[in-house]
């Protein structure tokens, strides 16, 4: 039997905007609030394709390469909670057309090529908290980040030794915008 990797498409988190979540998150809330995510880990899913062999993996990353999505910058300015997965996560109120085009285009590739993909809506959204499933005081004041979004990545999820960490394997740029006439 082929070995698979349970692989997604998703945005970084600059090393910078990573500190600044941490620091807001260790300051607004509570150590019984959920695990907290851990900084290299924080990131934005854009297609979860899950277990994948590594054929399938080289044919998605195929299609990635051939993928020409204009960059674009989001504000990071929501927070919520979905108890039932026990989520906290930070979110953004107006996601650009450029990443709902993006994950939907990374989503339906997956999906042509026998990823399951959730029947729900995409909710872009950065994973703060895991194991969140009691009522979480979510703080009143939401964080007003902007993300430059200036390629995507295929990632890697590996659980060892009682963690789960995820891998950077390929990263493919986003077409930066023409400059402005003048």
């Amino acid at each position: 039997m082929p070995e698979s990797r349970r692989l997604f498409f998703a945005l970084s988190l600059p090393t910078a905007l990573q500190k600044q979540v941490i620091r807001w998150r260790a300051d607004n809330f509570e150590p019984e609030d959920g695990r907290p995510v851990a900084a290299a880990n924080l990131h934005l899913t854009l297609a979860f394709l899950g277990d994948v062999s590594d054929q399938k993996a080289g044919v998605l990353r195929e299609i990635a390469t051939r993928i020409q999505s204009p960059a674009f910058s989001l504000r990071l300015d929501d927070l919520g909670h979905w108890p039932k997965p026990g989520v906290v996560w930070l979110g953004t109120r107006r996601a650009p057309l450029a990443l709902l085009q993006l994950a939907s285009l990374l989503r339906s590739h997956a999906a042509r090529n026998g990823c399951h993909q959730s029947t729900l809506p995409f909710h872009p959204h950065v994973s703060l908290l895991r194991g969140a499933t009691r009522p979480v005081a979510l703080p009143a004041a939401t964080p007003q980040w902007q993300l430059d979004a200036t390629d995507f990545s295929l990632y890697e999820s590996r659980f060892h030794q009682g963690r789960t960490r995820y891998q950077c394997l390929q990263s493919w740029p986003l077409l930066a915008a023409p400059p402005l006439p003048g």
